[in-house]
């Protein structure tokens, strides 16, 4: 199925919200690490807990490769045990590792990672714009022949993405990410499906909230992934220009402040850790609809 169109639907039973999966092995509870025979084996069990507490509340996963790959194969092993259990828990999954490269490099990290199958098949990747349509194509190609999607960075979280994204294009008078989001709004035009939105969607942070207003307007047909909420300092308000106004179009991103709940909630202990990203989840949501629709 158009990965857009899957999107939405699951959207529109559960919530906006994406977990990040970005297991963290000091901050696992004790109990896992104890039981566990390596880190890689303590990050799937974590994880596993995480994902039988909120499949029924969203839509999609988010595991930032980074974390698995600093273990070598014991993470990456988990990585792939955690995309095999998302997926039966009918969760989509999306990778989070910012692929880009050209030619046959470029083919192979889509092929790995949106392919119709292997060990890292997902149902979508984030990946970086940098290196110009050369980098994208690939990407493209696969989304159009298996109903994958990719997310193209645009505006990111964090506090020095204006060195380079606010950087002014002189002879078109706007800024880098509004030029980056006329070509994402383009390589995605033949991707759109039947919900209106395209199965290229867009990185757009939600510490940003002045330039998502902007970007929306540029990029009509793109999904938002919005990173920045909780954490790293964004709050419901600064979300609600990513969407459109009958709250559709964007899927608002949340990993420490889910997964590790527990450290901040007093009334559950590391053992009830699943129990308690489950209820970050539920007031993230409740948070997230007076927001979009007050």
């Amino acid at each position: 199925m158009h990965f857009a169109d899957l999107l939405v639907k699951k959207i529109k039973v559960t919530s906006p919200i994406c977990v990040g999966l970005d297991p963290r092995f000091e901050q696992i509870p004790e109990h896992i690490r104890e039981d566990a025979a390596t880190v890689g084996t303590a990050f799937f069990e974590f994880n596993k807990g995480i994902i039988d507490a909120v499949h029924d509340l969203v839509p999609i996963v988010k595991p930032q490769l980074a974390f698995y790959e600093q273990y070598g194969l014991d993470g990456v092993a988990a990585f792939v045990r955690t995309i095999e259990y998302a997926k039966e828990q009918g969760l989509l999954v999306l990778a989070d590792g910012k692929r880009n490269d050209i030619g046959s490099t470029a083919e192979a990290y889509a092929q790995a990672y949106i392919g119709e199958s292997g060990d890292f098949s997902v149902d979508a990747l984030t990946v970086s714009p940098y290196l110009g349509y050369d980098g994208i194509k690939p990407f493209l190609e696969l989304c159009t022949v298996n109903g994958k999607g990719i997310f193209i960075l645009v505006k990111t979280s964090n506090v020095s993405s204006g060195d380079i994204q606010d950087r002014k294009v002189d002879d078109l008078n706007m800024a880098l990410y509004e030029l980056v989001a006329q070509f994402v709004d383009s390589w995605g035009h033949d991707l759109i499906g039947e919900s209106g939105y395209s199965s290229v969607g867009a990185v757009v942070a939600a510490t940003y909230p002045k330039e998502a207003v902007k970007l929306r307007e540029l990029m009509p047909n793109s999904i938002f992934l919005v990173p920045g909420y909780g954490a790293q300092g964004g709050g419901a308000k600064d979300v609600v220009s990513c969407f459109k106004p009958d709250g559709t179009g964007a899927i608002v991103n949340n990993s420490r402040g889910i997964i590790f709940a527990y450290e901040k909630m007093d009334k559950f202990g590391p053992k009830q850790y699943a129990e308690a990203a489950r209820e970050a989840v539920l007031a993230m949501k409740e948070d997230l609809e007076s927001a979009i629709r007050p």
